[in-house]
């Protein structure tokens, strides 16, 4: 049997920056990761030495604790990479966040009258009820830039209809833009403070955003934590309001470890299964029900020095199932072992036991070959090599019952004495690393010092929102529509 002050369920960021900060602070922590690398969704995979993201990672905060760490942690292996996001639709390319006179002009004439026209008639004639996200971003942009620039992607990373997903999703990704806010600001520029955003630039780790986790798995192991890999947690031990410890898997077989405080960043719906005794019928019904969205990366090989300048491109094509295009050597050179080749990732979404998700790695390849040239990305006889990850539980679902079943769990686990979730799995939430990192710093708190946070109820926009009011110095701004990040 281990012992430990406090076991941290989950090394991906939310995990260990709690371990990291507790080891600070001087208690023995053990972290236990089901996966044989840290960093969680987060983690940089290499393939032939080519290194790659579960998605893509920028570095940006609005809150300078979260920026200070990431700074003391990677130090000059922090590098500051430029940014361009585009969205391909039509065959053309507009830039994103949206920006209204490149959207506008790139839709032609007579499309882009009939996108002022739908707005005007969503403003003249409003759905009352903003339920869902075809609701809410409609009231807002009119339907017919709704079903240009938001229905297609969204729908395929989700995996169900705009009108299934619920409008706090849409609330929380756009603060306070509409398509008057962007075209008012481009032909009457405020005076005084303007928005300026953080979406030119951002950090990024030399070698991928696993880099930094990887460095912070070292850095708590020189201060006596422990983190064990390829370690799965199977059961959860409590004693009335109090969890005693965790049974979990090893090379070695099962250990149990106690503790006398747990952190948690697993996904609700497999921790809830996990307590001994177990959970209320209702608490587990609850956490049964509650959805996911599983992701997939299939990386291709380019014999091409330069393929495009973005670092990412949205899809919004029907006629392919890629739903964005990651170019890695654009995120940091150093991602790719050589100059003269190109590493993508080719991000589909997916469910469990779907078509996509239970093809076989080379028909992934093939069909992302197909696929790349069908859009004019690259040429399917460039692609000499090619590999697949798979990510299942990357998103959680805003669906329809999502908040209702999370109020049963979250009230449930609030009876437990010394056991916290966090991150975006650990609470259900669909936030950004820094958010993540919060929620464990607050936890963290708690157990230190005996404070009362509640890190359900930390406001995402504390930290996610890419955007700052500045004095304005060159006023003449097209202010971004930003909401597709996945």
């Amino acid at each position: 049997m281990n012992q430990a002050d406090v076991i941290v369920i989950g090394a991906g960021p939310a995990g260990l920056t709690a371990a990291w900060q507790l080891a600070q602070a001087g208690r023995k922590v053990l972290v236990l990761e089901q996966n044989e690398i840290v960093g969680g969704i987060a983690r940089t995979e290499s393939y032939r030495g080519y290194y790659f993201d579960i998605g893509g990672h920028r570095f940006f905060s609005k809150l300078p604790e979260i920026q200070a760490l990431w700074h003391e942690w990677l130090g000059e292996d922090f590098l500051l990479r430029p940014r361009l996001s585009r969205i391909y639709y039509g065959g053309k390319f507009f830039n994103y966040p949206l920006r209204a006179f490149n959207a506008l002009f790139g839709l032609g004439i007579w499309q882009s009258v009939m996108v002022v026209a739908s707005y005007i008639w969503a403003r003249l004639f409003p759905q009352k009820v903003e339920d869902n996200f075809e609701q809410w971003v409609s009231n807002r942009f009119g339907r017919r830039l709704f079903r240009i620039f938001f229905k297609t992607y969204t729908e395929k990373v989700w995996g169900i209809p705009c009108t299934e997903i619920r409008a706090e999703w849409a609330a929380q990704r756009i603060k306070g833009l509409s398509l008057p806010s962007a075209i008012r600001n481009a032909l009457f520029p405020p005076r005084g403070e303007v928005i300026k955003t953080l979406i030119d630039e951002f950090h990024y780790p030399k070698r991928g955003p696993g880099m930094m986790w990887e460095r912070v798995a070292g850095l708590l192991a020189q201060r006596g934590g422990t983190v064990s890999t390829g370690t799965a947690v199977v059961k959860v031990r409590r004693s009335g309001t109090r969890v005693l410890a965790v049974e979990h898997l090893s090379p070695a077989g099962t250990i149990v470890s106690t503790a006398d405080h747990f952190v948690s960043t697993a996904a609700l719906g497999e921790l809830i299964a996990q307590f001994d005794p177990p959970a209320p019928p209702d608490v587990l019904a609850a956490a049964q029900q509650l959805a996911y969205r599983d992701f997939l990366t299939v990386v291709l090989i380019i014999n091409q020095p330069h393929l495009f300048a973005d670092n990412w491109i949205y899809v919004h094509s029907e006629a392919v199932r890629i739903g964005r295009i990651q170019n890695f050597k654009n995120w940091s050179p150093h991602m790719v072992p050589d100059a003269k080749m190109t590493s993508i990732g080719l991000e589909y979404f997916c469910t469990v036991g779907d078509d996509l998700w239970s093809m076989s790695d080379a028909e992934l390849v093939a069909l992302g070959r197909r696929e790349i040239e069908t859009i004019g990305i690259a040429s399917s006889a460039d692609c000499v090599d090619g590999t697949v990850v798979r990510q299942p539980k990357a998103y959680p679902i805003y669906d329809a019952h999502y908040g209702r079943l999370l109020e049963i769990i979250k009230t449930w686990l609030g009876t437990l004495e010394n056991f916290q979730t966090v991150g975006r799995n650990g609470l259900h939430k669909y936030n950004n690393q820094d958010h993540s990192m919060l929620t464990a710093m607050l936890a963290v708190r708690n157990i230190l010092s005996g404070e009362k946070n509640d890190v359900w109820n930390i406001n995402t926009d504390r930290s996610y929102h890419e955007e700052v009011r500045v004095p304005s110095a060159n006023p003449a701004t097209d202010r971004p529509i930003d909401i597709l990040e996945a």
